[in-house]
Formats: C-alpha cells, sequence, structure tokens
C-alpha cells in the first residue's frame, strides 16, 4: 500500500482533508500529517476538524513517501512561503508523484513554479493566480494531468478521492 502525505496547516477546509484522508487509509494506505512542526494542533477553519502533525516538514523526504495531498481553505496560504513544503513538492513532482491538490491548494504549486504548461483547476476565484503560473484552468470538478489531480470546492470531493485513489 501507499504512504500519503497529506501538507496541513490550520484554517485548513474541513472536508477537504476529512473525506480524503479518511478515505485513504480506508483503502488501506498510510496518511501523514505533514505540518510545520510535528505535533502542533491544526484546527479547521468551520471548526469541525483538528488534526494533530504527525510530522514536521523539517524531518521528511518527499522519497519517503508516494504521493502527496494539499488539502485547500487558508491551509496553503499559511504552507506556500515555506522553502521546505516547496522543496517537498518539488521533489515528488520531479519523481512523478501524484500530486492531489483541491481548492486553494495550487496555491503551492504555483509558488514552487510548478504549473506551466498544466492544466489544472482550482477554487474558480483563484483562476487568474493558475493562468498567471503558466497553467491553462478549467472549471470541472476534477482534472487529472499526468500526476496532477485538483479539484475546486468540497462538493466535488467524492470525483477527487476517486482518481486520487486511482494514482495510488
Amino acid at each position: 500500500m501507499s504512504k500519503v502525505a497529506f501538507l496541513l496547516a490550520n484554517q485548513f477546509e474541513d472536508s477537504e482533508m476529512q473525506v480524503p484522508y479518511d478515505e485513504v487509509k480506508k483503502a488501506g494506505h498510510q496518511a501523514d500529517i505533514i505540518g510545520l512542526k510535528a505535533g502542533e494542533t491544526l484546527k479547521g477553519k468551520q471548526g469541525k476538524a483538528e488534526y494533530t502533525a504527525d510530522k514536521g516538514i523539517s524531518e521528511v523526504k518527499a522519497e519517503e513517501y508516494d504521493a502527496v495531498v494539499i488539502p485547500g481553505g487558508s491551509s496553503p496560504e499559511n504552507l506556500r512561503l515555506d522553502q521546505g513544503i516547496l522543496d517537498f513538492v518539488t521533489q515528488a513532482n520531479a519523481a512523478g508523484k501524484p500530486i492531489a491538490a483541491i481548492c486553494h491548494g495550487p496555491q503551492i504549486l504555483i509558488s514552487a513554479d510548478l504549473l506551466k504548461g498544466r492544466t489544472v483547476t482550482v477554487y474558480p476565484p483563484l483562476q487568474d493566480d493558475i493562468v498567471n503560473a503558466g497553467a491553462e484552468f478549467r472549471d470541472e470538478e476534477v482534472i487529472v494531468d499526468g500526476n496532477y489531480v485538483t479539484s475546486r470546492t468540497p462538493k466535488d470531493e467524492p470525483a477527487f478521492v476517486r482518481e486520487l485513489l486511482k494514482k495510488l
């Protein structure tokens, strides 16, 4: 089974973490929550979910994981300025590992300069950011482009999880 890194910070969109995390584990995969610091309590913006970071980004390497999931909400905004996070996704991408990002999740891919020439979807108000980063934006429930799986909002979670599990 696969080992999946969930990149998470405070103010994540609750269901965009809960649903993929629970489904990945239910399918028998290992799911590690990677935050900025190990042991940090991370709270969802809706107040419905709370997680503890299993590991801090400085403790892990992309080569230790088979896939990366980036939930949305404000979490990506809180992670995208951390060089360790950017290096982690850059290394995962270079190795062709699946990277699944929903809602605001692609903000990390923008900051890591990983969207040129890609086709993705994102929370619609961010479409200009995607285009400015060199990607093609499509307003669809899920886009699979090579190793990337992207979705827009919580209503797209079933399609997002379906495609993520196919990649695993």
